[in-house]
């Protein structure tokens, strides 16, 4: 404790002298700026005469850092990609009014586009252009040939989580038979029984054995439970037709006019529970257009990044975008009215067959598009004895019509027979970019064989002008330039047989002969492929023979889209426009940068 109290008392005995801290704060200022001096402000001269070096240094180690960085750029493809993802919203533009969502009513390529993706069927086409299961699993054929018995999945439910089963198959078949449902499906369906057998079969029985019926099962599958309760009669009017229950790969979220008033959107969302597995896209708009010009418009200002069934040529876009055509199985002909006065006579329209170009009217189009000659698509006759296409002779053409008594008198451009009456012909078809520029070429042909030629237009959308009433059922034109719909498999027997030369009926020829009734009958009775071959060759060399029409080309369906969509479309897989929808759970609307895996 001394101790502790001296040091104590030594601590109080330290004072504080402000001169001697003064001395020494001085002495420490002069030593620093000594040192200050001595060794940073003498160096300055150094660092200016080394400024040079110092500044190329910087350069090499900024370029260095640049060319690395360059180099990156350059060579990231090696480890980097870009791939689709899940999500987006993919909008596509389909000419055709969209006044009705069931299928059952569907007519314009809008309102079939807008079905394909609402609804399921038992069979569809796959991306090979081949008939592929749905709903169906399995399916098989009586010995006589007039029994289907069809087995379907049992995973399957309405957009309403009710359950899909072959109760409502059984239903859908009765629908297109009523007639009171006027369904478009109506003429093919009339002799037709289907009946459950249980929840997941379902058994048709034909009135005949009919090769080509398992296309037929391609029709769309309609709720009974949403349904039944309406009367038949009152179904096209229902509020179905326009907010509908499916079972397809999207569901109906909202029918709206666009803000122009100008056509009509169906915003789908894709269905996470759809049995084949939910498509990458989240949601699918489909608008439809009146007419090209629209369509077009809808591209140019990005509306839509796609569209299909365009006439668009590639100088008519933006480069960006893509173009790409898929042949379908429908073929577009020069239907001759052999009920008409004129055309009664054959030789006048073997006549129009030798004085017709088809390749100038193939040009005229702007775009490739396939041969066609016969009542059938290229690959659907094999083999040897498929017949030969009638050569261009415009010398021929013209004596046939001088044979038939339709002379040419010097100084003038129409023929006339011994009656001094004038050979005319008028031209119908549709509001269509591409059939009136064929239209146009082809009237002009004929012309040059001394023909009066006249052309009407009409507007199937057009409510006032009623095409199917007033000209299509009772056959008023005597040239049809139309499109038929053949399909995968080539029964024919709809658009040649004089069956169905009627108000009601497909043959818009009125075409009537004995060989060609035999061997489409049948054919369409036989499942051995190459008797049906043989019968349908005979029928193409006497409808040759006959010329109740002029193939002039197949379909071709023109896809353009933008490179920020990717939809998967297969060259072999469009039976027709609509069935470009087979691998739609694939089609896909954006896409991110990702790193390779080694």
């Amino acid at each position: 404790m001394a101790d502790e109290k001296g040091s104590w008392k030594r601590f109080n005995r330290i004072s504080f002298d402000s001169k001697t801290f003064s001395k020494r704060a001085l002495r420490a200022e002069n030593s620093t700026t000594r040192h200050a001096h001595k060794f940073v402000l003498s160096k300055l001269d150094s660092l200016r005469n080394v400024k040079r070096h110092v500044v190329v240094w910087l350069s090499i180690t900024g370029l260095l850092i640049v060319g690395v960085a360059l180099q990156m750029l350059w060579y990231q493809q090696a480890y980097r990609t870009v791939a689709w993802k899940d999500g987006g919203t993919y909008a596509e533009a389909v000419q055709g009014q969209i006044n009705t969502l069931n299928p059952l009513f569907a007519t314009t390529q809008a309102e079939q586009s807008a079905t394909k993706l609402l609804f399921s069927s038992l069979y569809s086409y796959d991306d090979t252009g081949s008939l592929s299961d749905d709903l169906a699993t399995s399916m098989t054929i009586s010995q006589s040939g007039r029994e289907y018995v069809v087995s379907m999945r049992n995973d399957v439910r309405w957009s309403d989580d009710v359950k899909l089963t072959a109760q409502d198959v059984v239903y859908t078949v009765g629908l297109m038979k009523s007639a009171e449902v006027r369904s478009v499906m109506y003429g093919n369906w009339i002799d037709v029984t289907a009946e459950a057998v249980n929840d997941h079969t379902v058994k048709f029985t034909l009135p005949a054995q009919y090769a080509s019926f398992p296309h037929a099962l391609t029709f769309a599958v309609l709720p009974r439970h949403i349904l039944e309760d309406v009367a038949p009669g009152s179904i096209r009017q229902s509020g179905f037709s326009v907010s509908p229950t499916g079972s397809g790969p999207f569901t109906l979220k909202l029918l709206q006019t666009s803000t122009n008033g100008s056509h009509k959107i169906a915003n789908l969302s894709a269905s996470p529970s759809y049995y084949k597995g939910a498509p990458k896209l989240a949601r699918f708009e489909l608008h439809g257009y009146k007419d090209q010009d629209d369509m077009m418009r809808a591209l140019q200002t990005g509306e839509v990044n796609a569209a299909a069934g365009t006439d668009a040529q590639k100088s008519d876009l933006p480069s960006s975008f893509n173009i790409k055509q898929y042949p379908v199985n429908s073929g577009v002909y020069a239907l001759f009215n052999s009920d008409s006065p004129v055309l009664k006579e054959l030789k006048i329209r073997q006549a129009l067959q030798a004085g017709t170009d088809t390749k100038k009217l193939r040009q005229a189009i702007g775009y490739d598009v396939p041969d066609l000659y016969l009542p059938f698509v290229d690959g659907q006759l094999t083999g040897q004895g498929i017949p030969a296409p009638v050569p261009v002779d415009i010398a021929k053409a013209k004596s046939l019509l001088d044979q038939a008594g339709w002379k040419l008198s010097a100084g003038q451009t129409t023929r006339q027979n011994s009656s001094g009456q004038p050979l005319q012909l008028n031209i119908v078809t549709v509001k269509d970019p591409t059939y009136e520029k064929v239209l146009e070429r082809l009237a002009g042909q004929w012309r040059e064989l001394g023909i009066k030629v006249t052309t009407d237009i009409k507007d199937p959308s057009d409510p006032t002008q009623d095409f199917v009433q007033t000209t299509l059922q009772p056959r008023n034109y005597d040239v049809l330039l139309y499109k038929l719909v053949i399909g995968v498999d080539p029964d024919v027997y709809a658009y040649w047989h004089s069956s169905q030369a009627s108000r009601l009926g497909y043959n818009f020829a009125n075409y009537r002969n004995n060989i060609s009734d035999d061997a489409l009958a049948s054919a369409r009775a036989r499942t051995d492929p190459a008797l049906r071959n043989q019968k349908y060759k005979a029928f193409a060399a006497q409808w040759l023979k006959d010329v109740p029409a002029i193939g002039l080309y197949q379909s071709v369906m023109q896809y353009v889209y933008r490179p920020s969509v990717q939809p998967d479309i297969k060259v072999g897989g469009v039976p027709s426009e609509a069935d470009r929808y087979s691998d739609v759970r694939y089609w896909s609307a954006e896409r991110v940068p990702v790193y390779k895996t080694p």
